[in-house]
């Protein structure tokens, strides 16, 4: 019997498999990592930031806290969900509308910080942080085309609201059947661990948190990028390429559809910081991509926000129906029209070139973008 199982252990040893399920851990394990972040900004800023949606007075005001909010706890669907109360509560669309667009840009700093774990190496370093900030630059290109119209014409607010009153009755209560596959798989270890530091303070608790998500996902990354370069060769990359990066249009596709399955954005596009480090994939493959999971992200909040009923459930669909027109017009807009579609990709260049050279300037970007702006803007806006 004993000899039977060293057989089968000297077997799995030698397995072609066994690399492939350590792969499937370590993704594991940054989803893991991602998750802790967040819950550990939620825990640590979850009531500052809450406490930030009071200024939202005005657009302008609105777009700030929308950045900022999103950057301090690290989920724009808690934003959303926030900003369908406050709608119902007698915010005006016009100024929610713009904290939609500001939780755009704030909930891209996810996965800028999981580009850091190719540090050590400065060409994947490169290639990784021109994968992340894709992203950033995309949702900023947006903003500068979209804020300004929307301030002067309320154009998605008004398209948002007729499609709902068209096709929605206040009486009636739309329900669907929603399961968040990430909730699934990450909430019973991030409860357990809740669970374990209950005797702490809570913030206590979030900054480590935090801290702990910080340092699981560079260790991760490490890990994961070292397996995909020896595993993703050959037929294995081929492969991945045909289901991911044959043509724009399946990127863009593949991105949706990954985003809708695992209900985060922040997730799906950390899932290819490594890949486009280890040179998998292209920077022109990773932006349709992304792309795909500003559109995916938009479509999981319209599945949510169906699922409420009573006085929500207007607010809650125009909201939700904002966002989505946004994204896919974004998309539709920028993407099309080659001088637009160069824009970020070469924004994302330059960031990649300069975080390179002078690695300090990475962590300046990202404190200044999502943080030390923002609040700036906030601050002066208090004056007057």
């Amino acid at each position: 019997m004993i000899q039977f199982f060293l057989d089968i252990s000297q077997k799995w040893r030698h397995s072609q498999y066994l690399p492939w399920l350590a792969v499937i851990a370590l993704v594991y394990f940054l989803l893991v990592a991602v998750r802790l972040l967040s819950t550990g900004f939620q825990l640590a800023l979850g009531e500052q930031a809450e406490a930030l949606f009071t200024f939202a007075t005005n657009p302008f005001l609105g777009l700030i806290i929308g950045i900022l909010a999103t950057a301090l706890i690290q989920s724009s669907s808690t934003v959303s969900s926030i900003v369908v109360g406050l709608v119902a509560g007698g915010l005006p669309v016009s100024t929610a509308v713009p904290i939609i667009m500001g939780a755009n840009v704030g909930t891209t700093m996810t996965n800028t910080i999981v580009s850091f774990g190719h540090l050590k190496a400065s060409e994947e370093f490169k290639r990784a942080f021109a994968a992340a900030t894709i992203h950033d630059c995309f949702n900023l290109c947006c903003l500068l085309l979209f804020f300004p119209l929307e301030i002067t014409f309320h154009g998605l607010e008004k398209l948002a609201k007729s499609s709902v009153d068209f096709f929605v009755n206040p009486e009636q209560s739309w329900n669907f059947l929603s399961f968040n596959v990430l909730d699934f798989l990450l909430n019973p270890l991030i409860k357990w661990l809740i669970g374990m530091t209950a005797s702490l303070p809570t913030k206590l608790t979030g900054i480590g948190f935090a801290i702990l998500g910080i340092l699981f996902i560079l260790a991760t990354i490490f890990y994961l990028s070292k397996q995909l370069k020896a595993l993703l060769v050959g037929k294995a990359r081929e492969i991945l390429h045909n289901a991911i990066g044959r043509s724009p249009l399946v990127s863009i596709l593949a991105g949706t559809g990954v985003t809708c399955f695992i209900q985060s954005s922040s997730a799906a596009t950390s899932l290819m910081i490594p890949l486009a480090g280890n040179g998998v994939f292209r920077l022109e493959q990773i932006y349709p991509f992304t792309l795909g999971t500003n559109i995916g992200t938009s479509l999981t909040a319209l599945l949510a926000a169906a699922a409420v009923t009573g006085n929500l459930a207007v607010p809650a669909l125009e909201i939700a129906l904002v966002h989505l027109l946004y994204n896919f017009l974004g998309v539709l807009i920028i993407y099309s029209l080659p001088w637009l579609r160069k824009i970020p990709l070469n924004g994302a260049r330059f960031l990649a070139e300069t975080a390179t050279r002078y690695q300090f300037a990475a962590l300046i970007y990202i404190l200044m973008i999502f943080l030390v702006l923002p609040a700036l803007g906030l601050g002066i806006s208090t004056l007057f």
